[in-house]
């Protein structure tokens, strides 16, 4: 959420943001509805400064003053009771448009309609040769006994899965490498499971609602599963004060993950690619209020991640994601995508976003600089992996002519083998 007072004063900021990332607010009536909301606050707050007032003479009046006082009172706690219900509609059409008000993207976020403008800064890796029409995972897993789509589908409905065998193993060995690397070559990452069934207001707070609720599944107690770890781990430190020697905080947090996909019939019907059920290992660090600081940590969430793909040998690019394919409440962001051999293209696995105070400022995470003045942290994001997806390349990638797959050396330890066969 924007500071209300940062909308007034950068109102043609704020709309050109909007047109970006193709979000529709009404900004003018925002502000329209914050005049009358700030009148209605000053007529109240004076109303209750002479009810407070009137309360205090009451305490030394005579018996015959204090009958004309109460009864003054009496009037005077009417027409507040009416200023406060004439301030509730108001309030709650204000706040209605102030969640959906856009963060402001960084100037090198390019303009764009859709995913297929995002631009391409850097391609790592080898695309694999193959001398033969390489297979889709679907096919290569199935064959090998590691997954079942037709039971999945019979015991959990439209796309369901069961993972089996070395299915099971390649995926927990992903996790285990990722946690692994992080004790080695990142400590500082605190490793935390955070629950996925969480109430609606980390889900506000990170901007997941209003604007994703069709993709998210509510249960009868109007709690939601969660797409992500990062809803529940940026609500670890709701409506709390943090210590500013604390920053950066950095964690390592695992959950398993529920999306409804309901934006996407039709799209990878068929695999493990988008599913509704999956887990994933997500990066998030809370910082200073410093734009330099986001940027540094956006940089080293996504090295993160490209250094544990280089050690995967799986191929990769990064590109920055164009204004309409980032979020509410994102400042700017990197997609990592995977090459995937029987599509011939890269598919995504990984997102990097840093918000500035966006997210903090809903969820109100708040810390006492040097100056002694309280400011709101700044907060990230990425995945570190995110299964089964990840799956799907690194078993094409490494698939051999005869279906076999042979496992990157940096798992062999953790698999026990160099090669899944029948």
């Amino acid at each position: 959420m924007l500071d209300i007072k940062f909308i007034r004063d950068n109102i043609d900021l704020v709309k050109e943001a909007a047109r970006k990332k193709h979000i529709t607010v009404d900004l003018d009536r925002l502000v329209e509805l914050d005049e009358k909301r700030k009148s209605m606050m000053v007529d109240i707050e004076a109303k209750r400064a002479e009810q407070n007032a009137a309360s205090e003479k009451i305490t030394n009046a005579t018996q015959s003053e204090r009958d004309v006082l109460i009864g003054s009172m009496k009037t005077l706690k009417d027409a507040l009771a009416k200023e406060e219900e004439k301030l509730k509609p108001v309030m709650q059409e204000w706040h209605t448009l102030m969640v959906q008000v856009p963060n402001v993207p960084d100037i090198t976020v390019p303009d764009g309609e859709s995913d297929a403008d995002n631009q391409e800064i850097r391609t790592v890796g080898d695309i694999p040769q193959f001398s033969f029409t390489p297979k889709s995972h679907v096919d290569l897993m199935t064959s090998l006994d590691m997954l079942d789509l037709e039971r999945g589908t019979k015991v959990a409905g439209f796309r369901g899965y069961f993972l089996k065998g070395m299915g099971v193993r390649l995926n927990m060995a992903l996790w285990h490498f990722v946690y692994d690397y992080f004790q080695t070559h990142r400590p500082e990452y605190v490793p935390m499971m955070v629950p996925s069934l969480v109430r609606k207001e980390p889900f506000i707070g990170t901007g997941y609602l209003p604007q994703s609720e069709e993709d998210l599944y509510k249960t009868q107690d109007n709690e939601y599963l969660a797409g992500t770890a990062e809803v529940a781990m940026m609500g670890y430190y709701m409506d709390e004060v943090l210590d500013e020697a604390q920053l950066p905080m950095k964690f390592l947090a695992f959950s398993p993950c529920f999306r409804r996909e309901a934006g996407s019939h039709g799209k990878d019907t068929k695999g493990i690619m988008r599913v509704h059920e999956f887990y994933k290992i997500e990066q998030v660090v809370l910082c200073q209020a410093s734009h330099e600081e986001s940027v540094k940590f956006h940089e080293e969430l996504t090295a993160n991640v490209e250094a544990m793909m280089q050690a995967l040998e799986i191929p990769y690019h990064v590109v920055v994601n164009c204004g309409a394919d980032i979020g509410l409440g994102q400042v700017k962001k990197y997609d990592i995508e995977s090459w995937v051999p029987s599509e011939n293209k890269y598919r995504e696995t990984h997102s990097a976003s840093y918000f500035h105070d966006f997210q903090t400022r809903r969820l109100n995470i708040r810390y006492k600089d040097k100056e002694g003045k309280m400011r709101f942290v700044h907060s990230l994001n990425n995945t570190a992996a995110a299964t089964p997806r990840l799956l799907i390349s690194l078993i094409e990638n490494n698939q051999r002519e005869d279906g076999s797959i042979a496992i990157p050396k940096i798992l062999q330890p953790y698999m026990g083998v160099e090669v899944i066969t029948r």
